[in-house]
């Protein structure tokens, strides 16, 4: 559980600073994510988390 806790810390720490360092881009790319279909989000969204999961798998293996 506390490798979890840790990922969800890393994650916000760097969705952070994404929005920190880049405000103006990040209300483009979510501006781009508002019009983009449904279906394809959901696609980018299952490849990414395979990647994280592979990625995961990787480090920890």
């Amino acid at each position: 559980m506390s490798d979890v806790a840790a990922a969800i810390g890393v994650l916000l720490v760097l969705e952070g600073a994404l929005y920190a360092l880049f405000p103006d881009a990040m209300k483009r790319i979510a501006a781009q994510a508002a019009a983009t279909p449904g279906e394809r989000l959901r696609l980018l969204g299952l490849s990414s988390a395979l990647i994280g999961v592979g990625i995961v798998w990787l480090v920890r293996g």
